[in-house]
C-alpha cells in the first residue's frame, strides 16, 4: 500500500541547477582556468610498449634543458604502491607513481616540469629510454592460460568471485527449457567534456594543496596521504567544479605525478591532459565476456540463471573487484528467480586500466540478460512485456543472497506504464506491416528492464557529514562534501535545507568539496548524491530547525515549539497572528544568547533500496548499408520521489545517448601491439544530438520509505536499460540475435 505524500513548496519542483547560469555564460571556474604565481606546467612520458622492464632511463637532457624546473620517474617516486580507486583503495594495491615497469601502451615512465607547455613537451623527447620487452596479453583468455608471463607478482587472476543461492543445476535440469549464450561488450571511453587535470601546489611549510576535479577529494586525499606519508592536517584536496565525469574521475590519475613534481620544483604545478591523452592514458568501462544460462518453464516462469563472467581489468585493479561484486548482486535483484549462480574472473591484462563507469557493471550484466530474455520470449511465442510481468521482482521482495529488501520496487510499474506510453502494441503492428512491405529498410521493436542500487551500504560505511550555518540576514551556507558532476547533487541538498527551514533557494549558499572546510564525504559514486546526500540535508536542516525553535520560543514568550516555517518567518501554529522574521531569531541568538546557530551532522545510509528502470526503442535498420536510426523512445522509471524532476529528466537524457551509443557506435579499438587506434573525437565515434530519437520519459514516483522525501537514485540506473532496449529492438528488426556490441561494427549480421 502506498503512504501519501503531501505537498511540498521546494521539493518536487523544477528548478535550475545553481550554477547554470555560469557554466551558460562560461564563467564558471573550472581546474584548468586556475592559474597560479609561478605556476609550472607539466607533460608525461608515454610508454610505446604493451609490457616492459625499464633497463636505463636518462634524464640529464630534459633536466639540463632551460626552463625545466623537475624532471621525475621511478627513482624519485616513493616506493609505495596503491590503488588508485577510493572505494577499493584498501585492496590489491598494484600501481606506482612511476615504476621501472610498463604494463601497457600508454603507460607513464617520467615527467616533467617547465615554464611552458613547449618546453615541458620539448624535454619530454630529450628523455633516453632502453626497454626490455616481456610477454604482453591483450585478450584476458590469453593472460589467464596456465603459464602466461605473470603482469603482477600476485599472477594474472586477481580473485575469483562466486555469489548463489539455491540449486542452479538440479533446477536447470529440471526446466523444460534451457538457453545458453555468450554475449561480448568492449571498452569505451567516458567522454567527459572536461579531460582530466590537476594543480599540485606544496609550499614551504611542507603543505600540499591538490586542485582537481575528481569525483571523490576525500578518498584521494587519503591516497596521497598514504603515497606521500603527509599528515592530513598538511594535505588539502579541493574539487572546484567538475566537467563531467561519468565514474571516470573518481580515481588517481594526474593528481600524484602533479604532486610529486611539485615537491620537487616547490612550485606549483598544473598537468592537464590532451583529449588523445585522455583517451588513452585514464579509465575505460571494463570490457567483458558474458555467458548466460538460463532455466525456464513453458509457461514462463524462470527457475535458474547461470551468469559466468570474464572480465578485463586492463594493467592494475582499480575499482575491478568492486564492479564484480556490484555486478553479481544485481542478478539478485530484478527477478523472482528462486535459483542463481554468478561468477566472474577479474583478469589483469596489458590493456589501459579499466575503472568506474556509469553504471558500476550493470549495462554488461543486463544486455546480457535482456538480450537473451528477448531470444527467449520469441522462442516461447510469449510477448515480452509479458514475460517480464511474470517474473519481474514485486514491492519489498527480498534478496535471496543478502536477505535485505529490495524496497517499495515498482518495476512492474514501469513495464505497465511503458507499454502505454511508447506504444507497445501499435509499434508491434506497424512493424509487421512495414517489414512485409519493405526488403532493404526493416523496423524493429525492442524493451529492457534493469535496476541500480541507492548508496553502498552493506559494502563499506555508506556515510555524508553537512555543516550548516545562519548568517545575520537569514541566508545560509552550506558546506558539503558531495561532489557534483553536473547532475545537480548540491541543488537537491539546498532544496531540500529550502523545504525544511522556509529559507529562498537564492539565499542558500555553498562550500562543497573541499577537505579543509567541509565534513567527510564516501564520494559521488553508487548512486548516492541524492539517496544519501538528502538525507544528510533534511536531517542537518532540521537540527537548525530546532534550534530556531527554541530561540523563536524565548523571544515571543511562548512555551510551545509549534512553528510554520515560511517565507524566512517563523509563524506561531496556536496563534497565526504571531510571526516573526528568521532575521530577528539569528540576531537574538547573537546578542542575547551570545551563539551562532550552525549544526553540524553525519547521515549513514543503512538501506538497500533499489531503483528500477524500464526502455522501449524503435528502430530503422538500413540492411544495405548497415546504419540503425533509433526513431522512437520511452524511458519509465521508479523515482520513489523526484526531489527535482528537471534534473532527473536530465540525466535520463544523457543516460540514454550514452546507451545508445555503448549499443550501436563507441569501442575502444587496439592494434595487435596494444596500441589505441581510435585516440581522438574524429574517430571514435559517439551518438550526437541530432541523432537522438523522440524520447518520452516517465515517473514513477511512489513514496520509498528509506529516502529523503521517498526519494530514489536515477543517475546510473538511467543508463542500465538503453543497451538492450537498442539491441533487443536491432534483432526485432533483422530476425536475428546480436552477442555483441557495438552493432556497427558487425556487418555481417545484416
Amino acid at each position: 500500500m502506498s503512504k501519501e505524500v503531501p505537498e511540498h513548496n521546494i521539493v518536487g519542483k523544477r528548478i535550475p541547477i545553481r550554477d547554470a547560469s555560469l557554466k551558460a555564460s562560461g564563467k564558471l571556474r573550472y581546474v584548468g582556468d586556475i592559474k597560479l604565481p609561478h605556476m609550472l606546467y607539466a607533460k608525461i612520458l608515454f610508454s610505446p610498449l604493451p609490457h616492459a622492464k625499464i633497463k636505463s632511463i636518462d634524464t640529464k637532457d630534459a633536466e639540463n634543458f632551460p626552463g625545466v624546473h623537475a624532471v621525475v620517474c621511478y627513482k624519485d617516486a616513493p616506493k609505495e604502491k596503491y590503488n588508485g580507486n577510493g572505494e577499493d583503495k584498501d585492496f590489491y594495491k598494484t600501481e606506482r607513481i612511476f615504476d621501472d615497469r610498463v604494463r601497457f601502451v600508454g603507460d607513464k615512465v617520467a615527467a616533467v616540469a617547465a615554464e611552458t607547455i613547449e618546453i615541458a613537451k620539448k624535454a619530454i623527447s630529450l628523455i633516453k629510454v632502453e626497454y626490455e620487452e616481456l610477454p604482453f596479453y591483450l585478450d584476458p583468455k590469453e593472460a589467464m592460460r596456465e603459464g602466461s608471463y605473470p603482469i603482477h607478482e600476485t599472477g594474472n587472476l586477481i580473485e575469483e568471485i562466486n555469489l548463489g543461492c539455491n540449486d542452479v543445476e538440479t533446477a536447470i535440469e529440471s526446466a523444460d527449457f534451457v538457453f545458453e549464450d555468450t554475449y561480448y561488450m568492449p571498452a569505451v571511453h567516458h567522454s567527459a567534456i572536461e579531460t582530466h587535470v590537476c594543480i599540485a601546489d606544496y609550499d614551504y611549510d611542507g603543505k600540499l594543496t591538490v586542485y582537481t576535479p575528481t569525483q571523490d577529494v576525500f578518498g584521494q586525499r587519503e591516497n596521497l596521504h598514504r603515497i606521500f606519508k603527509i599528515p592530513m592536517n598538511k594535505l588539502r584536496v579541493v574539487a572546484p567544479a567538475i566537467g563531467g565525469g561519468f565514474g571516470g574521475k573518481i580515481d588517481l590519475i594526474t593528481e600524484p605525478i602533479a604532486a610529486l613534481l611539485a615537491i620537487k620544483a616547490n612550485r606549483p604545478v598544473k598537468l592537464e591532459l590532451t583529449r588523445n591523452e585522455d583517451i588513452f592514458f585514464s579509465r575505460t568501462r571494463h570490457a567483458m565476456e558474458v555467458t548466460i544460462k538460463t532455466g525456464i518453464n513453458k509457461d514462463g516462469t524462470i527457475v535458474a540463471q547461470d551468469v559466468r563472467s570474464i572480465v578485463n581489468a586492463g594493467a592494475h585493479t582499480s575499482c575491478t573487484m568492486s564492479v564484480c561484486w556490484a555486478m553479481g548482486g544485481k542478478l539478485f535483484k530484478i527477478y523472482k528467480t528462486p535459483n542463481l549462480r554468478f561468477e566472474a574472473l577479474p583478469i589483469y591484462t596489458n590493456m589501459p586500466i579499466a575503472g568506474a563507469m556509469r553504471g558500476f557493471g550493470s549495462p554488461q550484466l543486463y544486455f546480457a540478460q535482456q538480450a537473451q530474455l528477448s531470444q527467449i520470449a520469441k522462442a516461447l511465442e510469449i510477448d515480452i512485456t509479458e514475460l517480464q510481468l511474470k517474473n519481474l521482482v514485486d514491492p519489498f521482495d527480498y534478496d535471496l543472497e543478502s536477505k535485505l529488501t529490495h524496497g517499495n520496487a515498482r518495476v512492474k510499474d514501469c513495464v505497465i506504464r511503458g507499454r502505454v506510453v511508447f506504444g507497445w502494441e501499435k509499434a508491434l503492428l506497424e512493424r509487421e506491416s512495414f517489414n512485409t512491405k519493405n526488403s532493404r529498410y526493416k523496423i524493429g521493436v525492442g524493451m529492457a528492464a534493469a535496476s541500480h542500487g541507492n548508496g553502498i551500504y552493506t559494502v563499506i560505511p555508506d556515510k555524508t557529514s553537512l555543516i550548516l550555518k545562519l548568517n545575520e540576514d537569514a541566508s545560509a551556507v552550506l558546506f558539503t562534501g558531495v561532489s557534483d558532476m553536473g547532475s545537480g547533487t548540491i541543488t537537491a541538498q539546498i532544496q531540500v535545507i529550502s523545504e525544511v527551514l522556509g529559507i529562498p533557494i537564492s539565499k542558500i549558499g555553498c562550500v562543497n568539496t573541499d577537505t579543509e572546510t567541509t565534513l567527510w564525504d564516501l564520494g559521488a559514486y553508487s548512486s548516492r548524491g541524492v539517496f544519501v546526500g538528502c538525507q544528510a540535508a533534511k536531517k542537518v536542516a532540521e537540527m537548525v530547525k530546532r534550534e530556531l525553535e527554541k530561540e523563536a520560543m524565548q523571544l515571543l514568550g511562548v512555551t510551545s515549539s509549534e512553528f510554520i516555517f515560511r517565507d524566512s518567518k517563523l509563524v506561531f501554529k496556536a496563534d497565526k497572528e504571531i510571526e516573526v522574521e528568521l532575521e530577528q531569531i539569528i540576531k537574538h541568538a547573537h546578542s542575547v544568547n551570545e551563539r551562532d546557530i550552525c549544526c553540524s551532522t553525519t547521515f549513514a545510509n543503512c538501506s538497500n533500496a533499489m531503483s528500477y528502470g524500464v526502455h522501449f526503442a524503435k528502430v530503422m535498420v538500413d540492411t544495405k548499408l548497415g546504419e540503425v536510426k533509433v526513431i522512437d523512445y520511452t524511458a519509465v522509471h521508479d523515482i520513489g520521489k523526484a526531489i527535482n524532476p528537471m534534473s532527473v529528466e536530465g540525466q535520463i537524457e544523457g543516460a540514454v545517448q550514452m546507451g545508445i551509443g555503448y549499443a550501436l557506435k563507441e569501442e575502444l579499438s587496439y592494434t595487435e601491439g596494444g596500441k589505441l587506434k581510435n585516440n581522438s573525437f574524429r574517430n571514435y565515434k559517439m551518438i550526437n544530438s541530432v541523432e537522438m530519437p523522440k524520447l518520452k520519459i516517465e515517473l514513477i514516483e511512489e513514496f520509498e520509505e528509506s529516502g529523503p522525501y521517498g526519494a530514489k537514485s536515477i543517475g546510473e540506473c538511467a543508463v542500465v536499460p538503453s543497451v538492450g532496449a537498442v539491441v533487443n529492438a536491432v534483432s526485432d528488426a533483422l530476425g536475428k540475435s546480436i552477442h555483441r556490441i557495438p552493432i556497427k561494427m558487425q556487418e555481417k549480421i545484416f
